[in-house]
């Protein structure tokens, strides 16, 4: 939905105008939909499951993951089906988990959020032994950033209600924010109408404890480029709130998610609490002075890349990156003493030690720990990310058995190619059907002008035609003279150039009839794949929330499904 948006005179559903007393009711009845009804929406939406080996934009890794390659197999535990969840769960019956210190730490962080009371009763839950989450996380980012920020939150909240539905136990979405990351670069810009909003806060450190005030020029322009009807205002009133009354960018990413989806009963927070980091002293002390991690998970990595799977996070011999204000940085050992890189910090065995035991808020795993980290401290049935992420989480098993840590089922999250009513028109004189257009622009040309042309351009026939005689011409020469077949097939090889360099005159000027519309096939390409690569990956929400208002997300709710394997199509009829 990039470039000029189309404004419909859409009202908010009479579902987001409902009231915090009967959302535990709604929630309940979304928790047991049959979702029987798979191609008509309750939002004239069409939705088609397209299969996972028809998308070449994806990776190998994600590929055979998706399409649960055996290959994978011997690399995560449980494969991502409803019937293996009673099995995790036994799993994590063995695994206590510090459920009054997780309650009071994420209560803590909802202390200032509005309209809470659902999630309060959702946090509260957590207290109970059979009560579970299944889990995404992501950095902090700027205006949810591109649109797959959304899909995993959207395939975590349907994962539960599934696994709920399922199993009888009480399940929550929840959604960690990794506030101590800190490249900038990956998370301070949206596309929006054809333009790059970009946040320069010029700070350092972790993002998500950076002021969410150095944000105001970003939304300065963002208000500009609204319009003045309903939707506009009941976006710009949700995040110009979200923004002005946290304290951190974390926060403010923490307050938007909770005011357009906390309604579902997802539940946000940050895992950088020194009450939570003292459960993972254990772990951390190990990473300090036997760096087990760096051995477990290269010797897996190694295993994958003779599959011919590729390293997705490679470990470094220490994890873990030491805080202070505006800093975050690796530990490093080196001379029998931990350094702390780019400042004058070091460090004794014994110090590092008291430094762990007095302050375990200062230390900050990275993406090879992050894992066990969350898994540790919550009680968690399955991790819900994008193909990138599960690609280094399945490098990730040995390390969990080593920490006696439950590995979680590994769930890959929607992926979404949004066809709008806009699209469809200016796709249906093209006559493909949307499925198509994943392809190559240049192939889905060349089939167009093949389907326009007065004439066949396409000289495959004659060019094998020729072949043919070639191959007769060849054995000829052979059983008089065997040297003469070598002439034969080089001047093979020269006269089949001169056809398809014939065919390519043909479709050139074939090409040059149909300019006008070739260009409105380009241009709709890019509308979908934005640069060539996958719309969820540049597109930002805002156009779509401003187009169908809160139903968008109600939307996503009815169509999307985790446990579908496909890639979802939705096409706004």
């Amino acid at each position: 939905m990039s470039g000029k948006r189309t404004e419909l005179k859409a009202q908010p559903g009479d579902f987001f105008q409902i009231t915090s007393a009967i959302s535990n009711l709604l929630w309940t009845f979304l928790l047991n939909l049959p979702f029987i009804s798979r191609q008509t929406s309750l939002f004239h939406m069409r939705k088609t499951l397209i299969p996972f080996f028809d998308i070449p934009q994806l990776a190998k890794t994600d590929l055979a993951y998706a399409t649960l390659d055996p290959t994978l197999k011997p690399f995560y535990r449980y494969a991502p089906v409803l019937e293996n969840f009673e099995k995790v769960i036994a799993d994590r019956a063995s695994y206590p988990v510090d459920r009054a210190t997780l309650v009071r730490v994420l209560k803590g962080q909802y202390t200032a959020l509005p309209d809470n009371e659902h999630c309060l009763a959702q946090i509260n839950a957590l207290l109970d032994e059979n009560t579970f989450t299944v889990t995404t996380a992501h950095q902090p980012t700027l205006l949810f950033g591109p649109l797959y920020f959304v899909y995993k939150a959207i395939s975590t909240i349907r994962l539960a209600a599934a696994v709920q539905k399922a199993t009888g136990k009480k399940i929550i979405p929840v959604f960690v924010l990794g506030s101590e990351d800190h490249d900038l670069d990956e998370l301070n810009h949206i596309r929006l109408f054809n333009k790059e909003l970009r946040w320069e806060p010029g700070l350092s450190g972790p993002v998500g404890f950076m002021p969410p005030s150095t944000v105001a020029p970003v939304l300065e322009a963002l208000k500009e480029l609204l319009g003045n009807n309903e939707n506009d205002q009941i976006l710009w009133q949700k995040i110009e709130q979200s923004y002005s009354q946290a304290e951190s960018f974390a926060e403010a990413t923490q307050a938007l998610l909770h005011a357009f989806l906390g309604r579902f009963g997802l539940i946000v927070f940050t895992m950088s609490h020194a009450d939570l980091k003292r459960r993972f002293i254990p772990v951390m002390r190990d990473e300090l002075l036997e760096q087990t991690s760096n051995t477990l998970v290269n010797e897996t990595i190694d295993q994958l890349n003779t599959l011919g799977f590729k390293a997705q996070a490679s470990p470094r011999e220490i994890n873990l990156f030491y805080l202070q204000p505006g800093q975050r940085e690796r530990i490093v050992f080196e001379n029998d003493i931990f350094r702390v890189l780019n400042t004058d910090l070091k460090f004794t065995r014994e110090e590092i030690l008291e430094e762990l035991e007095a302050h375990p808020e200062r230390f900050s795993p990275n993406v090879v720990l992050r894992p066990l980290f969350q898994e540790l401290i919550l009680p968690n049935l399955a991790y819900v990310g994008g193909g990138g992420e599960l690609a280094y989480w399945l490098e990730r098993k040995s390390q969990f058995a080593h920490f006696k840590i439950p590995y979680p089922i590994l769930v890959r999250r929607n992926s979404v190619l949004w066809f709008d009513k806009d699209s469809i028109k200016r796709s249906l004189k093209f006559g493909f059907p949307p499925n198509r257009y994943f392809e190559d622009t240049d192939a889905l040309i060349r089939s167009y002008v093949e389907a326009q042309a007065d004439a066949d351009v396409n000289l495959l026939g004659e060019i094998e035609s020729l072949r043919q005689i070639y191959d007769n011409l060849a054995r000829k020469a052979q059983a008089i003279d065997p040297t003469l077949e070598k002439a034969v097939r080089a001047d093979e090889v020269k006269t089949t150039g001169h056809l398809q360099q014939w065919e390519s005159r043909l479709v050139r000027a074939e090409k040059q009839k149909h300019e006008v519309a070739l260009n409105q096939l380009r241009n709709l390409k890019e509308k979908l794949f934005p640069g060539a690569g996958l719309q969820e990956r540049s597109d930002n929400f805002i156009p779509y929330y401003l187009k169908y208002g809160p139903q968008f997300f109600d939307q996503l709710i009815e169509h999307l499904d985790p446990l579908e394997p496909g890639f979802v199509l939705l096409e706004d009829l």
